[in-house]
């Protein structure tokens, strides 16, 4: 049954998040304590300055990520960044509703707080797309009431587009299903972490994205090609991970496994898992994909989150993914454009080779998902702190303001620059 309460009307002539967001998202989660022992030894200025240069116009954060929120917002408005790009040109992600690891709050007021928090954070008047983040920890009717007050900011001119974030894509299915249910709309966005990497590809099962399209959602992200470090050479068993990462051993000691197979080829596990993982999903993503000048009209591509540490792991990831989109570009007279394309073409099979070999070391790990929750979870807000917003000014600031209806140009699709 649908509520009695009345839903936020849809915003009139908007168009869909498919057009709008770029397919490539730099994420920065990486700019937390749980990756590097320091954020703010990040060379941050420099991944998104060099960022926008090659044409990524779009960045993912989250006020659970510790500083990320702030290290990015003060790097997007340095004279040195702002000076040569509009607001208007990039495409900006956050999330609500997580407080801490063990603690949500998925209260209208908290929901509230938070996104106008993370405007000030990120120095904007707007917000492209909000999540709320890891949904599984919560009841679906706190999902319900959160995505209900995240559209009512929309439809203030807060933020343009609403979606869920998680890690079990069975939930995230049900949950889109019931917000289209129970309010008549269906999420703009959901987006999965961990599970379309070379060890777990459940987010693209032909079943999962049935479910997506049957619940209107219009683009499903994948992130976390790495699946938080596990799938590196160093792996998750040392450093920050190490403390907090949710694999089990078994899992650990597999992926430590596949290294051998990279080295033997000649190749980097990391780089076979990033060129596999956004080959396969800007193909098996794309019917809930964004947009390239790069193909033609209407064709689309699945959009994935790569999360960034260093300059140089940006460049590579940008050159990967140009290759990947070479590869799906089509025939041309232009001699030089389909060499590329072929090149990228045997690069993907040859990497689909390497990685059924690591299929096969993977063995009963292939396709594993952790639990999430752990059972016999516990939400650690206190009742009496549900809803409960710091006097900090914040909230006061924008109801001063009268109610803002930003009038957002609309993003211009972009490549990715070589």
């Amino acid at each position: 049954m649908g509520s009695l309460v009345p839903e936020p009307s849809p915003p009139r002539r908007r168009q869909p998040l498919r057009s709008a967001i770029p397919p490539l998202i730099l994420g920065t989660a990486t700019f937390n304590y749980q990756y590097v022992p320091d954020p703010f030894d990040l060379p941050a200025l420099s991944i998104v300055s060099r960022a926008l240069d090659l044409g990524v116009r779009a960045f993912d954060t989250s006020p659970y990520y510790g500083p990320s929120e702030r290290i990015l917002g003060d790097a997007l408005a340095h004279p040195s960044v702002a000076a040569r790009h509009a607001r208007s040109s990039y495409f900006l992600v956050t999330k609500a509703g997580r407080v801490a690891g063990d603690e949500f709050d998925y209260s209208p007021a908290w929901v509230r707080y938070s996104v106008l928090r993370s405007l000030e954070r990120l120095h904007t008047s707007y917000l492209d797309l909000v999540y709320m983040h890891d949904v599984e920890f919560v009841s679906p009717q706190e999902v319900l009431a959160a995505v209900r007050e995240l559209r009512r900011l929309r439809a203030e001119g807060v933020l343009r587009y609403v979606g869920i974030s998680g890690y079990p894509v069975a939930r995230l299915c049900a949950l889109a299903e019931l917000v289209r249910r129970e309010t008549g709309e269906p999420l703009d966005a959901v987006l999965s972490y961990g599970h379309y990497t070379i060890q777990n590809t459940a987010l693209g099962a032909a079943a999962t994205m049935a479910r997506f399209d049957g619940a209107g959602v219009d683009v499903v992200l994948n992130a976390s090609m790495l699946n938080m470090g596990l799938l590196t050479t160093r792996g998750a068993a040392t450093g920050p991970l190490a403390a907090w990462h949710p694999s089990p051993e078994g899992l650990r000691k597999a992926c430590q496994d596949l290294v051998p197979i990279a080295v033997g080829a000649e190749e980097k596990l990391e780089v076979v898992v990033i060129r596999w993982a956004l080959d396969n999903w800007s193909r098996v993503g794309a019917s809930k994909g964004g947009c390239t000048p790069r193909l033609p009209a209407g064709d689309r591509v699945g959009v994935s989150v790569m999360g960034i540490s260093s300059v140089a792991e940006l460049e590579e990831t940008c050159r990967v993914f140009n290759s990947v989109l070479e590869g799906l570009e089509p025939e041309t007279a232009d001699a030089q454009q389909m060499r590329r394309r072929q090149w990228s073409l045997d690069r993907r099979q040859k990497i689909q080779g390497l990685v059924e070999k690591m299929w096969t070391v993977l063995g009963e790990w292939k396709d594993f998902s952790w639990n999430s929750p752990e059972p016999g979870f516990v939400n650690t807000r206190k009742p009496a702190d549900v809803g409960v917003t710091p006097d900090d000014g914040i909230l006061a600031k924008h109801a001063a303001k009268s109610q803002v209806r930003v009038q957002v140009e609309e993003l211009p699709v972009e490549e990715v620059a070589a």
